[in-house]
């Protein structure tokens, strides 16, 4: 199967490039293995050196070649899979950090792997390591990270790993800020003692349901004031109300401050107040006994507020909720004790409230629709989580963002052109954190190899969306005669450099698209997306 003697075959081409490939039936040099398709990906040991090829071949398959997409992404994965395990086994005996870019993900497939040892010595990384963390080509990066000090990788977070490795904690995570390459989540792999046999610990002690406060902000002022207050707020009995946009990520500093807190073993209950029909809100808040009304069950049921007793009740959309509702919450978080429907045995609860809105309770209780008294209750501290748009910290959550949705989607690596960066950072967001992390989400369905760029935007981030101005304020004239943003001067010399390359060649696309290092399609799109047209077609 080497290049040599069979030609141009999924395992030849892997050996010799050690990089993952698809070879599709006419792919084959040798005629008499035209009828196959093979996924190929190579297998490194510990120390990045090549030890061989796993190959999963089919005699039948369909005949386009973007078939053996998925295909080639479970060939990868499970040559990571075996590289990981021949790791563990390798470095038995030593320490090991395990890295990943989402909380959660810590503990699952993707992780980067540093073995070390009592002095904080790197002695061996994994290749998913040794890609996410260096600087250079595949040889210098070995170079860089085996004997390097886990002190010179990491800024930030170095304490909190000493402290996991020293107590051995479980269900315990440090976030290691590095020098050049953002924010990981780790734990610790306690060394194996020969003659014992350790219990590897439950998914269900190692899952979490949320990110640290200390990952949800980069270098933005605003977003680190609000860190620095959620972080004294979190274990001090005090219900907080969170202010801001739809989309800015209510729900998720919630949740991180329900996982930072005491309470983290405890129930995160969430209601969304708007989302649930009124008819149905009292009973799914409070629980309803048995027999209490036709058509409910005949064992009764558990309310909301009754399931997060002893843990946190994140109210979204509190603005929306009822009055007469509003009156009995009220009640409830007087007294901490609820009464289901049709019931007159009140239950004792403990619970913190977190509430969160996007319109303003000041006027809805100045229109009668909102109670004061429990506007009040609810505000024992106001956080502000301000829009996407005024945020200085974008490509710190365009690249965090980017990195937990190709984890979530499979992808091995992401990385964004410098173009596309500029585009991403320079856009609006009316629809702030959501509208970003669906437009993340699209860009990496469509991109090639996990690298997004310009092409792969969808289109309503071509044309700025300005924010809708608040009600009452006035909408400014636009600016004429104004410098162009950096975005639409890309696109400018994109357009000039397209229609000059293609005049150079006489309207001939394939010669243009070879000069400008593109392939046809990609220059018929942006000639379509900057009006260029052919003369003799106009």
């Amino acid at each position: 199967w080497s290049e040599a003697r069979a030609g141009t075959c999924a395992v030849g081409t892997c050996i010799a490039d050690r990089s993952a490939i698809t070879c599709h039936q006419t792919d084959h040099f040798d005629a008499s293995h035209i009828g196959l398709t093979c996924n190929s990906a190579p297998l490194l040991d510990p120390t990045g050196a090549f030890l061989g090829v796993l190959d999963v071949s089919a005699l039948t398959s369909p005949s386009p070649k973007e078939s053996q997409h998925l295909a080639l992404q479970l060939t990868m994965m499970y040559a990571k899979m075996i590289e990981d395990t021949n790791f563990m086994h390798f470095f038995r005996e030593a320490s090991v950090l395990r890295l990943g870019a989402a909380w959660p993900m810590v503990d699952l497939s993707g992780q980067l792997l540093l073995a070390f040892d009592a002095n904080g010595i790197v002695v061996g990384a994994n290749s998913g390591a040794r890609q996410m963390l260096h600087a250079g080509g595949e040889d210098a990066l070995v170079t860089e990270l085996v004997g390097a000090s886990l002190d010179n990788i990491f800024r930030e977070g170095m304490a909190e790993v000493w402290g996991i490795a020293r107590t051995s904690l479980i269900n315990q995570r440090a976030a290691l800020t590095t020098y050049e390459h953002g924010v990981f989540y780790a734990d610790v792999i306690a060394p194996r003692v020969s003659g014992s046999r350790s219990r590897a610990p439950h998914a269900a002690e190692l899952a979490v349901s949320a990110p640290a406060l200390d990952r949800l902000a980069g270098d933005d002022p605003q977003m680190q004031r609000l860190i620095r207050q959620a972080k004294r707020l979190v274990n001090k009995s005090v219900d907080i109300l969170l202010h801001g946009e739809t989309g800015t990520g209510k729900e998720v500093v919630a949740k991180a401050l329900h996982e930072s807190s005491e309470r983290r073993d405890k129930a995160f209950v969430a209601i969304n107040c708007a989302a649930i029909p009124e008819s149905l809100i009292e009973s799914e808040l409070f629980g309803y006994a048995p027999g209490a009304f036709t058509g409910g069950r005949s064992k009764g049921m558990r309310g909301l507020l009754s399931q997060a007793d002893g843990g946190t009740l994140f109210l979204d959309e509190i603005g929306d909720m009822p009055l007469h509702l509003q009156t009995r919450l009220l009640r409830v978080l007087a007294e901490k004790e609820v009464t289901p429907l049709g019931s007159d045995k009140a239950q004792a609860i403990r619970l913190t409230v977190i509430a969160a809105s996007h319109r303003d309770l000041r006027k809805l209780i100045a229109d009668g629709q909102f109670r004061e008294d429990l506007y009040y209750r609810l505000c024992g501290a106001i956080l502000y989580l301000p829009p996407l748009r005024s945020r200085r910290d974008k490509a710190f959550l365009i690249d965090r963002l980017a990195t937990e949705e190709a984890t979530e989607m499979g992808c091995a690596s992401v990385s964004i052109d410098p173009q596309a960066m500029s585009v991403l950072c320079a856009h609006d967001w009316p629809g702030n954190v959501r509208q970003l992390r669906n437009v993340l989400r699209f860009a990496l369905a469509v991109c090639n190899d996990g690298r997004i760029e310009y092409d792969d935007l969808p289109g309503e981030l071509m044309a700025p969306v300005a924010p809708a101005a608040p009600a009452g304020v006035p909408t400014p004239p636009p600016l004429t005669n104004s410098a162009p943003t950096e975005p639409q001067r890309w696109r400018d010399q994109e357009g000039q450099w397209l229609l000059e390359a293609l005049q150079r060649h006489k309207w001939c696309v394939t010669a243009a698209a070879e000069e400008l290092g593109l392939c046809r399609a990609t220059i018929y799109r942006r000639m379509k997306r900057h009006g260029i047209i052919q003369p003799n077609r106009q």
